[in-house]
């Protein structure tokens, strides 16, 4: 176990993150920007308004995403705990 492994252990659980979180903030940039436009156009300055859309848009893609969020955490927890049970098995 050296740095590079380690580099590459922790450069993969930063890319997990980043995927994992994608969908969600991704319906939130898009729900928060169609509600900036709306309310630029009818001059509403009302700043608690883009809320609900955007906890109803991080439910939905939790709903639509969350089966492939789910199969890609077990992927990498499998990964992890065999990278573990080759560790544990070389030392």
């Amino acid at each position: 176990m050296n740095q590079e492994f380690l580099m590459i252990l922790f450069q993969d659980s930063i890319q997990f993150a980043l995927l994992l979180s994608a969908p969600c903030l991704l319906s939130i940039l898009f729900s928060g920007l169609l509600m900036s436009i709306f309310q630029a156009s009818t001059q509403i300055t009302e700043q608690t308004l883009s809320f609900i859309p955007k906890i109803i848009s991080v439910v939905l893609s939790c709903i639509v995403f969350g089966p492939w969020m789910l199969q890609i955490t077990l992927e990498y927890i499998n990964n992890i705990f065999h990278i573990i049970s080759i560790i544990s098995s070389s030392s």
